[in-house]
């Protein structure tokens, strides 16, 4: 056999076409190559778009109707004005034609000019008597930096076990480390994993990077002794076991070896819960919860019938009766019904856990932080999960979101993640997005993006191809800003943006010119453009949470001493020899502590526990307005919390902070511990 055809590239008229809905024919993968996207590729995207690419015929009459709309359209769907500034497209719009404004707060107008912030719908009448009407989103120019330069602590809240929780970490334990942080610490911020929605097992992904749903929490982080009808539980027998059978999930991570068990964990809080819905909410609480109800309307509505039709027929709703897999069907509306008591409980379960959440912050800001709680936001959502099918008409069907081929996977990425249709999006004023933020921002001092580059493009996968042949899409990147922005600054909340490995040109400086931190992680500061060695402090951005590793990279120890290239060499996850890898990275470790003891911050023979104190020090010596400390760097962990590559071979998202002989360390033992007091010390000065 000889060597495999290249894929057909795109025709002109498809290219042209694929121009017109922001389908790429190519990308490039660094400055110097270029590679040309597949002809399959592109016209599985564009038929994603709902574009009819079938026939040379069908391209060319689809082009024709695009340029067409493109050319008589007055407005597109969605505008963006900065500040007091009008859009530039009003003012191209012909002479003589009127507004008609009505403002989000109901309010009408003649004029785009000086409107408040906010999402505006704009009516545009031509002379010819053309009419348009358009989403007007008004956004600050910026988000303000926050107050002053701060440090904080980075953590997976799973991870994060007292001698309270049952068996992981949960939102009591975050208050409790805010609270300490902030005050005995004077950390200014505590970051945590993406809490949002799991898809129900068992057994449940326990990656928390691919929820059922991105809009709303999971209530698996609930303590359940905080919650109030809890205590008038009557059959208190049902409650003294499952305190105990808490304790032995508990005692089997921190004194048993044992890994965090999910599944064990939310199969003991349902039951719990299950109880405490059994107890009548008094009058206060009743109102507090019909408040909160009629604040999320149809969108708490949709989740909670999601999770409770998933408990009747399985937690992939392609696989649900015909009827139900329309959220807006008759069917669904019947069954909803049936399931009231049962819908009630899931949306119960919601306002039960963020009302915790935002006693998390609450507790955080009390305790002195300026920012808070900095939550995750996940890159997308599971297909088969709530968000997915209550918002169905804004995902595009049958593509997955992923990365194309670098030079660290060979073959492209796959998430397993469907994305939004940019289309839709700008149709709807950016609703979904608008109404995600606002969710999230209730309980968030700032909000970290996970590839903040898909507010500009997405790798798009089709489905049962391999990601080396996917392409690019874009979205309208100004109005994904603006409502990020916009949001943003309502609640006053810090954004930063994980922007980590290829970025294309522009994004970080679009990013920085809204007020939108970056990521930059001290292992990756190398002057690339010049002799590739160690970045000096002075040279690292300002603008930006600078770290020491992630929960995607080995702890500072293992860096240190190597040990995350025989950890990855016994799981077969080398692509070259072990020898070649140790060798480079014990050179890569090398060029750091030479650099850290010019700086005059690591001396001859130092120990393991100085390096790491070296490593943050060097942080601090940056210009960087937050810097962030990995948790179980305080206390010599060596073991990452996920490796990428892996799936059952290695515990990923199940493991206990552990000390470096990896012994569980609970949350009282790290308020105690001296190691982790000295490294905190080192930012203090």
């Amino acid at each position: 056999m000889g060597a495999p055809r290249p894929a057909e590239a795109p025709s002109e008229d498809l290219s042209r076409l694929a121009a017109l809905h922001g389908v790429a024919t190519s990308y490039q993968p660094s400055p110097d190559r270029t590679v040309t996207a597949s002809a399959t590729a592109v016209t599985l995207a564009l038929a994603a778009l709902g574009v009819d690419t079938a026939t040379p015929r069908a391209v060319r009459a689809a082009l024709t109707a695009r340029e067409r709309e493109t050319g008589e359209r007055l407005l597109p769907p969605t505008l963006v004005g900065w500040g007091t500034r009008a859009p530039a497209a009003l003012a191209a719009l012909p002479e003589g034609t009127r507004l008609h404004v009505v403002t989000e707060q109901g309010e009408t107008r003649a004029a785009a000019e000086d409107l408040p912030p906010g999402v505006h719908e704009v009516t545009a009448t031509a002379p010819d008597g053309r009419t348009a009407r358009a989403h007007l989103i008004v956004a600050p120019t910026g988000l303000p930096a926050p107050p002053g330069r701060s440090y904080g602590l980075l953590v997976q809240l799973y991870s994060l076990l007292s001698r309270r929780s049952w068996g992981m970490g949960d939102l009591a334990d975050l208050g409790e480390l805010a609270g300490w942080a902030g005050r005995a610490l004077g950390a200014g911020f505590v970051q945590v994993n993406p809490l949002h929605a799991a898809v129900p097992g068992p057994p449940a992904d326990p990656s928390p990077y691919r929820p059922s749903s991105r809009r709303f929490p999971d209530p698996v982080h609930l303590r359940i002794e905080d919650v109030p009808e809890f205590a008038y539980v009557d059959d208190r027998d049902r409650v003294r076991a499952l305190l105990e059978r808490a304790g032995r999930l508990r005692g089997a991570v921190l004194d048993g070896g044992a890994l965090i068990d999910r599944d064990a964990v939310w199969e003991a809080k349902r039951e719990a819960l299950e109880l405490i819905h059994e107890v009548p909410l008094g009058p206060g609480r009743r109102a507090a919860y019909d408040d909160f109800r009629t604040g999320q309307g149809q969108a708490l509505q949709d989740h909670a019938t999601w999770c409770a039709l998933a408990e009747v027929h399985g937690a992939d709703w392609h696989r649900w009766p015909a009827a139900l897999r329309d959220p807006r069907s008759p069917g669904t509306a019947r069954a909803r019904r049936e399931l009231a008591d049962r819908v009630d409980f899931h949306s119960r379960l919601v306002w039960l856990t963020d009302t915790q959440l935002r006693a998390a912050q609450r507790a955080a800001r009390e305790a002195g932080m300026p920012v808070g709680i900095v939550h995750d936001l996940a890159v997308g959502v599971h297909p088969g999960g709530a968000d997915a099918w209550a918002q169905q008409e804004y995902f595009a069907a049958g593509m997955s979101v992923g990365a194309p081929p670098d030079a660290f996977n060979a073959r492209g990425q796959d998430w397993g993640l469907p994305p939004w249709r940019p289309d839709r999006l700008a149709a709807s004023g950016y609703a979904p997005f608008r109404a995600l933020l606002r969710g999230l921002f209730r309980y968030a001092g700032a909000l970290r993006i996970d590839h903040v580059m898909g507010l500009f493009r997405l790798w798009w996968v089709p489905g049962g191809h391999p990601p080396t042949e996917g392409t690019y899409v874009r979205y309208d990147a100004e109005a994904m800003l603006a409502v990020l922005v916009l949001e943003a600054s309502r609640a006053g909340a810090v954004v930063i943006g994980e922007d980590l490995g290829t970025v294309e040109p522009g994004v970080r400086e679009a990013l920085r010119e809204r007020g939108v931190y970056g990521t930059s992680v001290l292992w990756f500061e190398r002057d690339w453009d010049g002799d590739r060695r160690p970045l000096p402090p002075d040279g690292w951005r300002a603008d930006c949470l600078a770290t020491a590793t992630t929960h995607d990279l080995p702890p500072t120890a293992a860096r240190l001493s190597g040990e995350h290239v025989e950890l990855r060499d016994s799981l077969g996850l080398l692509t070259r020899s072990v020898e070649e890898e140790r060798a480079e990275a014990a050179a890569d470790t090398e060029e750091w502590r030479e650099l850290f003891v010019r700086l005059g911050l690591l001396g001859a023979g130092a120990s393991e526990e100085a390096e790491i104190r070296a490593v943050y020090g060097c942080l601090l010596r940056t210009p960087a307005r937050m810097v962030g400390v990995w948790l179980p760097d305080g206390v010599g962990d060596r073991r990452p919390q996920n490796l990428p590559g892996t799936w059952d071979q290695y515990p990923n998202w199940r493991l206990p902070i552990a000390d470096a002989r990896g012994r569980p360390v609970t949350l009282e033992e790290l308020a105690g511990s001296a190691r982790l007091r000295a490294l905190m010390d080192v930012l203090r000065r």
